[in-house]
């Protein structure tokens, strides 16, 4: 492998926004309806109207960011240039060591869904054979190329809407009888944020692979925005969807699914309780294409070892990076108390949102761009960030600082290897 090849641009604006649209869109939508409601009543579409308005300073601190760089890296990039290479490093290992242990969690959540359907696979055995199999395969498939996992990606993406197409189209023509809106009483109001925050993370993995974008520096900005407002319409849609057939509680805890039986029968049931596991893959697959461009960036940068910049020359994709991404999600699958690490790893996507927001306004500044705006916007982004991150438990904390603590160490042999 020799690490002088360079990825060759390929991915256009429905390639980067299927990053988007699938790093959002995860198993999240077929439970949040019930909960939302739960928790608002039929103001719940529009809360997530709210929502889409409340994550919109970041996604456009990320956008003006994006219309920068053509690297791959992301955050990488961005906190390096804000702070220098320290900073770089946290952003990025950040997300990097927060997509590891989110695959390896989100695999097992994948194969319960498809237990379901298969009670074979509820054996803890096989279960854990198929999460294995599963992050094999898609590792695989991902040092192959670049667009074929993109064309791969857009069939998942097609499959896991389809469910939700089918529950809206049930509500639009199934001649229910709608809920009027009215305001709700916000007795929850934290929990009620923290959960429209949850709903949206993951959008930023369309910066990461910049490199291999054909025209990152006017698509990705516009993809940002754009997916981000997509997601949000889909949210909505669908809660409203779930409020207008108003299926009775069940034994699933996939609202969805509850909502198909009500409105279908049973067949709907099995098919939105497919579409949850597809869209969990769907999820899985396009952090595994995108995260590990991550440590990629970074060893461009000289913040990782060199080993991780090296290419395929055959399959031009950066294969170590890929297969070192996919060999410690397997291996945190295995291990029984990698859950603990899961709250950590949303923490550790706290400090890259954190790392970003705060570079922008160094940046831009230095830049002599810096407007009213920009800074106002960076610094909403900035707290709603901290706010989310303040209501993490010790247990969370102890596991990011073992996660920062390892990300040190690997930066410091990075340095070591640089000066030599």
């Amino acid at each position: 492998m020799d690490h002088k090849l360079a990825p060759p641009r390929t991915v256009g604006f429905w390639g980067n926004s299927l990053f988007q649209i699938n790093g959002m869109i995860g198993s999240g939508i077929f439970a949040l309806p019930a909960v939302l409601v739960a928790a608002v009543g039929s103001f719940a579409p529009w809360l997530m109207v709210l929502g889409g308005i409340m994550f919109l300073p970041l996604a456009l601190v990320f956008a003006w960011f994006a219309a920068r760089y053509d690297r791959s890296g992301g955050p990488v990039l961005y906190g390096m240039d804000a702070y220098g290479p320290f900073a770089g490093f946290q952003a990025g290992w950040g997300r990097y060591a927060s997509g590891v242990v989110a695959l390896a969690a989100n695999t097992h959540v994948m194969v319960t869904y498809f237990a379901a359907l298969f009670p074979w696979l509820g054996n803890n055995i096989v279960e854990t054979s198929a999460v294995v199999l599963c992050i094999a395969l898609f590792t695989l498939a991902n040092v192959f190329s670049m667009r074929g996992s993109v064309n791969m990606l857009g069939g998942m993406t097609v499959l896991k809407l389809l469910p939700l197409a089918l529950i809206v189209g049930a509500a639009l023509f199934g001649g229910f009888k709608g809920q009027p809106i009215a305001l709700p009483q916000f007795s929850q109001v934290q929990s009620v944020v923290l959960l429209l925050f949850y709903a949206f993370i993951g959008f930023e993995v369309v910066v990461v692979p910049a490199g291999e974008a054909r025209e990152p520096k006017r698509d990705i900005p516009r993809v940002l925005i754009a997916a981000l407002a997509t997601v949000t319409l889909i949210y909505a849609l669908v809660i409203w969807a779930y409020l207008t057939i108003a299926p009775a509680p069940g034994t699933n805890p996939n609202a969805l699914a509850n909502a198909g039986e009500a409105a279908l029968g049973q067949w709907a049931t099995v098919l939105i309780v497919a579409g949850a596991g597809v869209s969990i893959a769907a999820n899985n697959f396009a952090n595994i294409i995108a995260v590990p461009r991550m440590a990629y960036g970074m060893a461009q940068q000289g913040l990782l070892p060199e080993w991780f910049e090296r290419i395929n020359p055959r399959y031009l994709t950066p294969a170590n990076s890929i297969v070192f991404y996919g060999v410690a999600a397997i291996l945190f699958s295995l291990w029984a108390g990698f859950i603990a690490l899961a709250a950590a790893s949303t923490l550790a996507r706290m400090l890259t949102y954190l790392i970003t927001a705060a570079s922008l306004p160094v940046v831009e500044r230095r830049d002599g761009t810096l407007t009213p705006l920009h800074f106002l916007v960076a610094i909403l982004a900035f707290a709603a960030s901290g706010w989310i991150a303040s209501h993490a438990n010790a247990e969370a904390w102890t596991m990011f600082g073992v996660l920062i603590g390892v990300g040190t160490l690997l930066f410091f042999i990075a340095a070591r290897q640089q000066r030599r």
